[in-house]
Formats: structure tokens, C-alpha cells, sequence
């Protein structure tokens, strides 16, 4: 199971010590949203900032691109310290050849999906990624309420991995707290991508080491295996 705060909910105006924060929690990703305003109505963060905090912990950054144009972005962001990059399903054609450019860049490969879109226009690629990130708000913006529609998609991701013997890292992201992370680790996710619930707590450690152990309890087989 992989704990992801999300920059997006943490304090910009200490956006190095927020980073060091994250690190000293334990956490195991940190998730960092690129917006840019014409895929999504919202700015955020650019390669810059990714190349600024890099030496400022070993945590894994997991980026996601929510850009009309991920291509112009793979080798900047590659080169500021990405370990994974995320781009989306809703790209259409051109998925496939900028899912082979982030292998190529020699980073891990994400594909997202948003709450409208059909889970079965991801089965094409499912084989050629690291990660699948089931958007479970509508992106753009942090603070959203998690939609409970998405579970139904997470479930037939998990299944389809089961069937088809693949190792894929099932994500989910937007309105993830305690409770909603463990009705995705039910569902079959094993990455949790959580901003106001980790970030907002005085203690970034307690709250990774609460949904840590929340999720771990919920994921299928964990009564048995116990």
C-alpha cells in the first residue's frame, strides 16, 4: 500500500519545508498535480518547483500532468526529478506514443482517467503502465467531494489486473480521507493520493501512519491473511 500527500493541499508559502514534512512522515510518494489551465480550469506548479525540492527529500514524486499538451512537458519534468509521470486516457490518439516517451525517458508510466470517461478506454494500454490513477473528483481543483460512482471503476481495474495477470498499481485521487480510502482499498486501489487529510493535519506522520494502517486492515484478503 502507497501513501501519497498531495502538494496541491499543502502551504505554498513553505512549499521546501512542506516537502521535508512529507519525507519525515514516512509516506511513501509524494503526488504533485501540473495543471495548465486549458485541460483543466486551474494553474498550478511547473518543472521549476519539481527541480527545486528534488534535493530536498528521497520520496518518490509522482507527477501528474493534467495538460492539453503532455508532450511539450515529458523531458522538462523528467529532467527537473519525476520518477512517475502521469498523463491521461482522455488524450485519445495520442496516448500510446506518449506513454512509450515516458518509458523512454526511463521514468515509471501512469495513465489517469477522469470521473466522465469510460474505464474501458484504458484496457488498450493497460500492459504498458506502472500505474492506473482513478480520478474519483473531477480534476482541477483540491478540496472536492469523492465521487462514490468511481468505486464501480476501480473494482473492474482490479478485476481486469486479476484476469489478465498484470502488476499495475491501482490509484485514487480527490476527496481521499480515512474513510474513502478504505472504501478504494475495498474496491481493490493500492495508491492513495490524499491533500486536506494529510497536509491539513498538524501531524503529517499520525495521519500517513492512520490511513497506512486503515487501508492495510480494508484491502481484500487482509481477515484472511490475518
Amino acid at each position: 500500500m502507497i501513501i501519497a500527500p498531495s502538494l496541491l493541499a499543502a502551504d505554498y508559502g513553505r512549499l521546501a519545508r512542506e516537502a521535508k514534512r512529507a519525507g519525515a512522515s514516512r509516506a511513501d510518494w509524494l503526488h504533485i498535480d501540473i495543471m495548465d489551465g486549458h485541460f483543466v480550469p486551474n494553474l498550478s506548479f511547473g518543472p521549476a518547483l519539481v527541480r527545486t525540492l528534488r534535493p530536498l527529500t528521497r520520496m518518490f514524486f509522482d507527477v501528474h500532468l493534467m495538460c492539453s499538451k503532455p508532450e511539450i512537458l515529458l523531458e522538462p519534468f523528467a529532467g527537473a526529478g519525476a520518477d512517475q509521470i502521469n498523463i491521461h486516457v482522455e488524450l485519445g490518439e495520442h496516448v500510446t506514443a506518449l506513454l512509450w516517451k515516458i518509458r523512454a525517458l526511463g521514468k515509471k508510466v501512469g495513465l489517469a482517467i477522469n470521473p466522465p470517461t469510460s474505464i474501458g478506454l484504458v484496457q488498450p494500454y493497460l500492459h504498458l503502465i506502472d500505474t492506473l490513477l482513478v480520478m474519483t473528483v473531477n480534476p482541477g481543483f483540491g478540496g472536492q467531494e469523492f465521487i462514490h460512482e468511481m468505486l464501480p471503476k476501480i473494482q473492474q481495474a482490479a478485476a481486469w489486473r486479476r484476469e489478465r495477470g498484470l502488476s499495475f498499481r491501482i490509484s485514487v485521487d480527490g476527496g481521499i480521507n480515512f474513510q474513502t480510502a478504505v472504501d478504494c482499498a475495498r474496491a481493490g486501489a493500492d495508491v492513495f493520493i490524499s491533500g486536506t487529510t494529510l497536509f491539513g493535519r498538524r501531524s503529517l506522520a499520525a495521519a500517513v501512519r492512520k490511513m497506512r494502517k486503515l487501508v492495510q486492515a480494508a484491502r481484500p484478503g487482509a481477515e484472511r491473511a490475518g
